[in-house]
C-alpha cells in the first residue's frame, strides 16, 4: 500500500485522436514530436485510461488506489458527497483543427443511457456506444494559446440573417424550420434537419453549393467574415458535413490565454483550435452531431441538447498572491475548480489546501511543499504532475514556473 499523505507521481495517457496538434503536448513532457497528433493530455482516475501512480514501472492505477482509501485519498467531504471517485478529469487539450460538434448529457440522460446500452449487451470501448458511463460531463476550458471555438447558439434573428442569400435546399429547409417558430423549438428544428441530412446520399452537393455561395460572399465582401470563413475552413476540414452549415446557427468565440470558457452539459459545442487546460466531470461521454466520421447519435443528441439561444458562459477569475499572480476559475458544478499559478523566486503562494488536488507544472520548475512542511519538498520540472491526496494538507509552491491545480470546491 503507497502512503496516504505525501504527492504521488502521475504517468498519464497520452490521447491521439486525429484532431491533435503535433508539438504541444510533445514539448510539454520533453519529447521529440514524431509526426503522431497528440490530442489530449488525460491526468485522473476515468476508469478507461486512468493515471497511474509510479512513473518507472507499470504502476497502480489512480482508480484502483483511490478506491482502496476513499477516505484518506478524498477526504470525507469529497468521499461522503462522490463515493470513492475522483470526481474530475483534467486534461490538457491541444487541437490543430476541429473537434465535432458536440454535446455532453445531463445527469439523469448520462445513466439512462448508459443502463439502456448496457442491457443491450455493448461492451466497453465499442464505437456503437454514446454513452461510455453514467456520469454528466461539464466542463470549463482555460485558454494557454489563444483558442477558438464554436459554444452555444445565435438567436434565431441573427442566424437567419446568416444563412440569408445562401443556396441549396438544406439551407432553404433550416431557414423554413426558423422561421415557423422563433422559440428554441423552431431551433430544435433547424438542427434536425441538419443533423439527419447525414442520412441523406445526395446531401454532399447540395451542401457543398452552400458552401460555394458562401465563398462567394466572402470573396464579396462579405460583412460576416469571421461566420463565413468558419463554414468554409469546416467545409475543407469535413467535406460533405452539415456541421460546417450548423456553424452559421451558433456563437463563435475566441479565448485570450488566461480566459475561460464554461460548457455546462447539454451546450452544443466544438473547439476549434488552439492549447488549453480543461476540467470536466469525470466522464467520456460525448454525443456528436458533426464535423466527424465517428457515430451520431441523433436521438440521443437530440434529447440532450438544449436549443435555447445564449451566449458562451466566460468565468470570470478570483486572484490572489502579492501581484495577482494566483487565478482560481470556478464553475457553477460542485465537481471541480481550477488554479493556475505563476510562481516567482521569492514568494510562496499557497494552493488549495484539502480535498483530492492533481498539481502540473507546465513550464520551469518548482517545488511543492505539503502540511507543515516538514517532510521534503517535491520537485515538478516542466511535464510532471502529482496526485495529491487529502491527508496530505495544504500545499506551497516555490520556484520558477506555471502551474495548474484542479481541486474539488
Amino acid at each position: 500500500m503507497q502512503a496516504t499523505d505525501v504527492p504521488l507521481r502521475l504517468r498519464n495517457t497520452v490521447q491521439t485522436y486525429d484532431w491533435g496538434a503535433y508539438d504541444a503536448i510533445p514539448r510539454l513532457l520533453g519529447d521529440e514530436p514524431d509526426g503522431t497528433p497528440r490530442a489530449e493530455l488525460w491526468l485522473g482516475a476515468h476508469p478507461s485510461a486512468p493515471s497511474r501512480t509510479d512513473p518507472a514501472g507499470d504502476g497502480t492505477t489512480l482508480h484502483s488506489l483511490i478506491r482502496s482509501a476513499p477516505d484518506a485519498m478524498l477526504g470525507k467531504r469529497v468521499a461522503d458527497e462522490f463515493g470513492p471517485r475522483l470526481p474530475y478529469l483534467l486534461k490538457v487539450l491541444a487541437a490543430r483543427r476541429a473537434l465535432s460538434l458536440q454535446v455532453h448529457p445531463k445527469p439523469h440522460t448520462a445513466r439512462e443511457g448508459f443502463n439502456r446500452e448496457n442491457r443491450l449487451g455493448l461492451p466497453a470501448g465499442s464505437a456503437k456506444r454514446s454513452f461510455h458511463d453514467d456520469q454528466h460531463k461539464p466542463e470549463m476550458l482555460v485558454a494557454l494559446t489563444q483558442f477558438e471555438g464554436l459554444a452555444g447558439l445565435r438567436g434565431t434573428r441573427a442566424a437567419l440573417t446568416l444563412l440569408d442569400g445562401l443556396g441549396g435546399k438544406l439551407v432553404d429547409d433550416v431557414v423554413a424550420a426558423l422561421r415557423a417558430d422563433r422559440s428554441a423549438a423552431g431551433m430544435r428544428a433547424a438542427f434536425d434537419v441538419l443533423i439527419r441530412a447525414r442520412q441523406d446520399a445526395g446531401c454532399r452537393s447540395d451542401i457543398e453549393h452552400t458552401v460555394d455561395s458562401v465563398r462567394e460572399r466572402l470573396a464579396g465582401g462579405s460583412p460576416f467574415e469571421r461566420a463565413d470563413r468558419t463554414v468554409v475552413d469546416l467545409a475543407d476540414q469535413h467535406p460533405g458535413d452539415p456541421g460546417a452549415v450548423a456553424s452559421l446557427l451558433m456563437n463563435r468565440f475566441t479565448l485570450e490565454p488566461g480566459e475561460a470558457l464554461f460548457t455546462p452539459a447539454g451546450e452544443l459545442h466544438a473547439y476549434l483550435s488552439g492549447v488549453g487546460t480543461e476540467i470536466m466531470a469525470s466522464s467520456d461521454n460525448v454525443l456528436r452531431a458533426g464535423l466527424t466520421s465517428k457515430l451520431v447519435d441523433a436521438g440521443a443528441l437530440m434529447e440532450c441538447a438544449s436549443f435555447a439561444a445564449r451566449p458562451p458562459v466566460l468565468p470570470d477569475f478570483a486572484t490572489s498572491g502579492s501581484r495577482g499572480q494566483v487565478q482560481t476559475y470556478r464553475a457553477p458544478v460542485a465537481e471541480f475548480a481550477l488554479t493556475l499559478a505563476d510562481v516567482d523566486p521569492g514568494e510562496d503562494l499557497e494552493l488549495p489546501d484539502d480535498g483530492p488536488r492533481i498539481v502540473l507544472c507546465l513550464d520551469g520548475e518548482v517545488a511543492l511543499s505539503c502540511g507543515d512542511g516538514s517532510r521534503p519538498a517535491t520537485s515538478l520540472a516542466h511535464g510532471d504532475s502529482v496526485f495529491v491526496p487529502d491527508a496530505a494538507g495544504a500545499l506551497t509552491l516555490t520556484g520558477a514556473g506555471h502551474v495548474v491545480c484542479a481541486w474539488v470546491p
